[in-house]
């Protein structure tokens, strides 16, 4: 059995453990261990830097088993692992904490759109691409012209950075029907199967640019860091 240790620890940079499957995807071999650190790409979230022993791998979700396989990252193929081997897992950890710190402030800006009395429609956690969309239920005069925009992206970093001040936990939690939803404190939750910090105090360098208003969506674009830990 499989367990994706990404879903409890973000900051679990290596781990001992051994091979549970190997096959072919595209004519390529892959091989599944049974503590996966690697987060795959999926939700809005790029796929984590790794590797198995000393072979860098790029970590994918089958269809057809359901598990987080590891592919090679370049041209040269995956050696012949086999079931039960020993081996080492490693992330980029540094990648990872990037990806986590980006995803959670996706979060926050959701919460604080919300505050707005905006509905969520997209989302996008990928580094120089990050930005959440809402929809306005009804009319937000704000939005009509370049210094009601400014001021209506002036309250969303204004209830960023308090939250972050706050430093408010943010915690995974499965609910009945074993659904990952994260919580941020008492501010905001959603269901979600990314990587994310500890608390909002780890965020650092959150940039809000003025929003934009394109097609009837409102586009909040956004960058942000881990704090140096």
């Amino acid at each position: 059995m499989q367990v994706n240790a990404y879903y409890e620890d973000t900051y679990e940079e290596q781990a001992d453990t051994q091979v549970i499957a190997v096959g072919e995807r595209d004519g390529a071999p892959w091989v599944a261990l049974e503590h996966c650190l690697f987060h795959p790409q999926g939700g809005g979230q790029p796929a984590d830097r790794g590797w198995v022993d000393d072979h860098e791998i790029v970590p994918v979700r089958d269809q057809e088993t359901g598990l987080i396989v590891a592919r090679a990252a370049g041209d040269d193929p995956l050696p012949a692992f086999a079931q039960g081997q020993q081996v080492k897992a490693r992330i980029d950890l540094t990648t990872r904490a990037a990806h986590a710190a980006l995803h959670t402030a996706g979060h926050l800006v959701e919460a604080a759109g919300r505050a707005q009395g905006w509905v969520l429609a997209a989302n996008n956690h990928f580094p120089g691409q990050a930005r959440i969309e809402f929809t306005a239920p009804t009319p937000d005069a704000r939005l009509d012209t370049p210094e009601g925009r400014e001021a209506a992206t002036e309250a969303l970093r204004g209830a960023i950075a308090e939250a972050i001040e706050r430093d408010l936990p943010v915690i995974a939690e499965y609910d009945a029907e074993g659904l990952r939803i994260i919580r941020l404190g008492d501010l905001h939750a959603a269901p979600c199967g990314g990587t994310h910090v500890r608390g909002l105090g780890d965020l650092s360098e959150v940039v809000l640019p003025t929003l934009k208003v394109k097609r009837g969506r409102i586009r909040v674009s956004y960058s942000a860091a881990h704090r140096e830990r």
